[in-house]
């Protein structure tokens, strides 16, 4: 049950963070505007913004191929969330060093935050559920001479 749950849930982000790249790359302007936070830390800059469109994009791939592909999926899904999480790390910073206020900690939370924290979740469970059935496929024997080392 858990292995499907943080499949079903890999799925929906990438199909989040895909779409969100699609947005930015078709229509820059729109998504810099719509976007709570954006038009306060600076001018709209097209190219940037299709740029980091381009990052959605493969990240959104990353956890669609990573649900389909088990075989790779930690990898799949790691190297995205260090991204998701320095995101989120430099918002933090922003507020911390006073580019911007406190309150923007909430205006971020759930475009930035929260992504970040609900990737990094979904990394541990499948890393748990993935050592779990490792040590589930050992004999009894030594599951005792794997905790101990």
């Amino acid at each position: 049950m858990a292995k499907q749950l943080i499949t079903v849930i890999a799925f929906a982000i990438g199909l989040a963070l895909f779409a969100n790249g699609v947005f930015m790359l078709v229509a820059p302007e729109s998504w810099y505007w719509t976007v709570p936070g954006v038009p306060v830390r600076g001018s709209f800059n097209q190219h940037f913004v299709r740029d980091i469109g381009i990052q959605y994009l493969l990240m959104g791939v990353a956890f669609v191929y990573g649900a389909i592909n088990s075989q790779q999926r930690l990898l799949l899904w790691w190297l995205p969330t260090t991204w998701l999480v320095g995101h989120a790390v430099f918002h933090v910073v922003e507020v911390a060093v006073g580019m911007c206020g406190p309150e923007y900690l909430l205006v971020d939370f759930a475009g930035v935050t929260f992504p970040a924290l609900a990737c990094l979740g979904l990394v541990y469970g499948h890393y748990r559920v993935r050592r779990c059935d490792t040590l589930c496929r050992r004999p009894a024997s030594q599951h005792h001479n794997t905790l101990i080392q």
